[in-house]
């Protein structure tokens, strides 16, 4: 990875060297380009710019990509010198673009990483062996509304005359945020409290567990790229089964091995475990769907988790438009 990364960073030293700082737009009503890297950062996007003629916002990594893995190429290179800003996760979610976005920002891109308009103390900490906190931030939906309407400042920066509308935006969008935690959080009442307990592929659902009141376990850490041992998926087996945990979950950017090997060594005990359904985590779910959408992700998720581990979510459903 480290010899892929340097010859990456030198290609956009190279793309990028002898060109010059992007110069300021002549008036603030001029098109903003605006590339996101993951496919929940583009919806924000496109979400706090609806409505406003001439912000252009482009998504880099198309659904079900793994961000953690995810190599830029040499198009995604291209494409992200060419934007005005660039909005990103950070927290390390595209850790192998750690050397990219640096230099685009030298260059004079506008670089917004959501993870750091976000107040530290909202932040989740597990992750400090690793050097940063727990990137999956849009797990809550008070979280990434917030993230909204600090990504609705930095266009208001850039485009002082889109502030008002970038804001409304925001705000709307905070608004639903708000109705949807509503909702999942009635929904989450229902299911049996010894049963609140997500068993997924990874440390994904730290903030949503935090959110809605339900203990979380990952069979990886933080990021993918952590391998789980067959004397974890032992230790966890066996938690599930004493606790009488009803089902685990898969995720849609991640092989489902290590969750079937666990459901198998439950059921080699003489336990009872289900598969509950495929949870989106790192990504948003194909073009056309509901879960294209965060909402409509966020709906999924929170459905599919309380129906499985025994509760109610029709509070979810009569909240979806």
């Amino acid at each position: 990875m480290a010899t892929y990364l340097a010859s990456l960073t030198a290609f956009v030293l190279a793309f990028l060297g002898g060109a010059p700082g992007k110069e300021p737009p002549p008036h603030d009503e001029a098109p903003l380009e605006i590339v996101a890297t993951t496919t929940q950062c583009a919806d924000l996007a496109r979400t706090v710019c609806a409505g406003i003629d001439g912000a252009r916002v482009r998504g880099m990594m198309a659904p079900g990509i793994d961000p953690h893995l995810y190599r830029p190429t040499v198009g995604d290179v291209r494409l992200l010198a060419g934007a005005d800003m660039v909005v990103a996760n950070g927290l390390m979610l595209e850790g192998r673009m750690g050397d990219v976005l640096p230099k685009l920002a030298a260059r004079g891109t506008r670089v917004v990483a959501l993870g750091s308009l976000l107040p530290m103390d909202g932040l989740i900490a597990e992750a400090e062996a690793h050097g940063h906190a727990d990137p999956h931030v849009w797990m809550d939906p008070g979280l990434w509304a917030e993230a909204g309407r600090g990504l609705a400042e930095a266009i208001a920066t850039e485009r002082p005359a889109w502030a008002a509308a970038a804001r409304r935006n925001a705000d709307a969008f905070a608004a639903r945020c708000e109705a949807l935690r509503d909702a999942v959080a009635e929904a989450v009442a229902t299911v049996p409290e010894r049963a609140r307990v997500v068993v997924t592929a990874h440390d994904a659902f730290g903030y949503f567990g935090r959110a809605f009141g339900l203990e979380v376990r990952g069979i990886q850490g933080i990021s993918t790229e952590s391998e789980a041992g067959l004397a974890d998926l032992r230790t966890l087996g066996a938690e599930i089964q004493d606790r009488r945990i009803p089902a685990v979950f898969v995720e849609s950017t991640l092989p489902d091995r290590a969750v079937r090997a666990l459901v198998e060594s439950v059921r080699a005990r003489g336990g009872t475990l289900a598969l509950g359904g495929a949870l989106f985590a790192d990504a948003m779910g194909p073009a056309g769907t509901p879960e294209a959408s965060y909402l409509g992700m966020m709906r999924h998720n929170a459905r599919t988790i309380v129906r499985a581990l025994g509760g109610d979510a029709s509070a979810i459903d009569r909240e979806a438009p």
